[in-house]
């Protein structure tokens, strides 16, 4: 794998699938308002049932319950920073967020931040995006959070409407096999 910067990449310098990545940053200034729709309650969610969310949400992507319930041994592990939206007229998970607190530097990491897609564009997104820097702001100084830059979903654009500033883009190339 390389990790090549976009300001120093060129077409064609390499070979591989190249996939391109975003990294933004959040001051914790001001954290916008984003208010829990009617119909949804916030909830802390089990390893299992985070799992199971993530999964629905991605094609590309699976994560077994035992590797989400691994995230609770990192040293930058709290559990008040995983949370959920439960959709109340069926009990399932509409959205859904981690976040985790590096103390050393002070850095908020939001890791997990999906929607379903059949509840995409409800405002949902920014609420567990905000509802997280909310309790991550007095922890930490800044917050940061990466995605894929060409993702059907754009989270991208997300991030951006939340406060996110500074995108530095990364293509990652992995060799093909």
């Amino acid at each position: 794998m390389t990790l090549v910067r976009d300001d120093l990449f060129r077409e064609g310098q390499y070979r591989g699938n190249d996939e391109r990545y975003f990294r933004m940053i959040h001051h914790l200034e001001s954290i916008r308002d984003a208010a829990l729709p009617d119909g949804f309650t916030l909830i802390r969610p089990e390893a299992e049932e985070l799992a199971e969310h993530i999964n629905s949400c991605y094609d590309r992507e699976h994560v077994t319950a035992e590797e989400t319930a691994g995230y609770r041994e990192h040293p930058v592990y709290d559990p008040e920073l995983w949370i959920a939206v439960r959709d109340c007229s069926d009990g399932r998970i509409a959205a859904s967020g981690i976040a985790e607190l590096d103390s050393r530097i002070g850095e908020g990491i939001l890791e997990w931040i999906q929607v379903s897609p059949d509840r995409r564009r409800e405002g949902l997104g920014s609420f567990i995006v905000c509802e997280l820097l909310r309790r991550l702001k007095g922890r930490a100084g800044f917050v940061t959070v990466s995605g894929r830059a060409d993702s059907v979903s754009s989270p991208y654009e997300l991030y951006r409407a939340c406060g996110f500033t500074g995108t530095v883009i990364w293509h990652v190339i992995t060799e093909q096999r």
